[in-house]
């Protein structure tokens, strides 16, 4: 098996060492350079195309913002962006704009908590290379021009049965859901709950970033919310997000990560609480991503009578976790990601 080839571009000499020894654990992974901004990005990937770039937001010279454009409309590459907490706004414009996933620097140069990445980091990256530039070139004209994309009109019909929607993706999610959720009306009649797999401190950014272009409230989840309709509420990163019957009506759990948890939000313990207490109600639709979270919940979805979407591999930047639920029977419909909204508006405008 061919190694991966990785660019690291990042300014601090400290983080290319770093994530250049992480990366460096891996058999599959060769690091065949690293460079401080976007200027010297470009001459490297212009001469010697690496299979998968780490990048820095915030560099002098060239940002990685402005070295993404131009990678993205010149020769697509897998972007993984390598951020601070304090950047997450530009890393979601990064994600818009093709990059395909995303994480955490360490707070601090602590090497317990650098080498706690490892995993994570080792993953995404292998996980990026399998992305082809095709894939690449698709999703940054989509998002390029998504606002000029209208709303689906409700068109005065009757609110259908679907009461709660709920939604899971992992790779490439963020611009999937935000994709979703500021096409569905104001007068929108289900509530819509959202379990995307991302680390802790970005969760909050993503809602507020959705709620300035949906016409739906936004908001990261927090215990003891009450369910209401025509709300969406985003699962905290590093947090399950459960739903409870009261007597003052269903509620949001937030239940912490266990060391044995693979993913957290888990798509499963969302879907499957959503579908304990709403039975046939449900609307279940799981995004592009890497791994299986989510074929549970489908299939108790099903189980229950409820009704299920998967998107397209065709528009899937990672069609993973879509795949093991088709694979296993549990989907009603597959769909590109463009028609989802329009199906979700009619099955809970119907």
């Amino acid at each position: 098996m061919n190694r991966i080839k990785v660019l690291i571009v990042d300014d601090s000499a400290f983080y290319r060492q770093t994530i250049l020894g992480i990366l460096k654990t891996s058999p599959r992974l060769d690091v065949i350079g690293a460079v401080p901004n976007g200027s010297e990005a470009i001459r490297f990937v212009s001469r010697s195309k690496p299979d998968v770039i780490t990048l820095d937001l915030e560099m002098p010279t060239m940002d990685g913002f402005t070295f993404l454009r131009w990678l993205m409309t010149n020769m697509p590459l897998p972007v993984v962006v390598i951020s601070s907490r304090s950047e997450s706004n530009n890393v979601f414009k990064a994600l818009e704009w093709g990059a395909v996933d995303f994480i955490a620097k360490p707070t601090q140069r602590a090497s317990l908590e650098i080498m706690n990445l490892r995993a994570e980091l080792v993953s995404k990256v292998e996980t990026a290379a399998t992305i082809s530039s095709d894939k690449l070139r698709l999703k940054h004209k989509t998002a390029s021009i998504e606002a000029a994309v209208p709303v689906v009109p409700a068109g005065g019909r009757d609110t259908g049965s679907v009461r709660v929607v709920a939604i899971g993706a992992s790779t490439g999610g963020p611009p999937a859901v935000q994709s979703i959720i500021t096409k569905l009306p104001k007068d929108f009649p289900a509530a819509v709950i959202v379990a995307q797999h991302m680390p802790p401190g970005f969760t909050l950014y993503f809602a507020e970033r959705l709620g300035k272009f949906a016409l739906l409230p936004v908001k990261e989840a927090a215990s003891s919310d009450r369910l209401e309709p025509g709300r969406v509420y985003i699962s905290p990163g590093g947090y399950h997000m459960q739903l409870h019957s009261t007597p003052n009506g269903v509620q949001i759990g937030l239940k912490s990560r266990t060391d044995s948890d693979k993913y957290a939000p888990s798509v499963d313990q969302m879907m499957i609480s959503a579908a304990e207490i709403y039975g046939d109600k449900v609307l279940g639709i799981l995004l592009t991503g890497m791994g299986s979270d989510g074929k549970l919940g489908m299939r108790t979805i099903k189980e229950k009578g409820g009704a299920t979407i998967a998107e397209a591999e065709e528009t899937c930047v990672v069609f993973g976790m879509p795949k093991e639920a088709i694979g296993v029977g549990v989907v009603d419909k597959v769909l590109p990601l463009n028609q989802i909204p329009i199906e979700v508006v009619r099955q809970c405008l119907a």
